[in-house]
């Protein structure tokens, strides 16, 4: 059972590297190289966290807005709650996803510009190369590590929003409205340090994208 697992782990990490293969090859026929395809996966990433800002200042917004709604409107509100507590579920999934998309191309583009240094023929060429790639390596540490930072505040605040949709659903009444007004604090400062966290990410995501096209 072992040896069949490892087996079939094997074949499909063939099959996804021949799929990223064929991938990059269509792309480049294209006229668009690897160094190409991280700057656009940073751009979307970039996009994904500047829209999941707003996302969640919105949901805020909502939360915010129990504490002074009548219970004859609780129903309504929860309605709102809820769907604003999923749009920032989804926002949270697209940007987690960008960053994968952005260390799948970052470990291809590495891996293939460290190979390509032993093709030098010229030492000088070859040490400025690879001066560029550590420079490269160092910025792209830093800014998947602002985005991963800025991801790890996102859960905290899911969760918190969920707990208040589902203790709203099932306590449509004053006492509803109490709970969340004793979490709204935490709550606040939680969404702030992340809008924050986002908020530099972005910064280094522009500062890596620019270095790329300046080059």
């Amino acid at each position: 059972m072992r040896a069949k697992q490892i087996i079939v782990g094997t074949l499909l990490i063939l099959a996804l590297s021949a799929c990223s293969s064929v991938y990059y090859n269509t792309m480049e026929r294209f006229g668009y190289e690897k160094r190409d395809i991280l700057v656009s996966r940073v751009e979307n990433a970039r996009d994904a966290q500047s829209d999941a800002q707003e996302t969640f200042a919105n949901a805020l917004e909502q939360f915010q807005s129990v504490v002074n709604v009548p219970e004859s409107e609780l129903s309504r509100t929860y309605n709102n709650l809820s769907r604003a507590y999923d749009q920032s579920k989804d926002s949270a999934d697209r940007v987690s996803q960008r960053i994968r998309d952005i260390e799948s191309v970052a470990r291809d583009l590495f891996r293939e510009w460290e190979q390509e240094l032993r093709e030098y023929s010229s030492d000088s060429l070859r040490r400025q190369s690879e001066q560029q790639l550590r420079d490269t390596e160092r910025q792209y540490d830093t800014l998947i590590e602002q985005m991963r930072r800025a991801e790890s505040r996102m859960e905290p605040v899911l969760t918190a929003f969920n707990d208040q949709v589902l203790f709203l659903k099932h306590n449509l009444n004053a006492q509803a409205i109490g709970a969340l007004r004793g979490e709204l604090g935490q709550i606040e400062s939680d969404v702030s340090s992340l809008i924050s966290q986002m908020q530099e990410a972005i910064a280094e995501s522009e500062a890596f994208i620019a270095r790329f096209r300046s080059e």
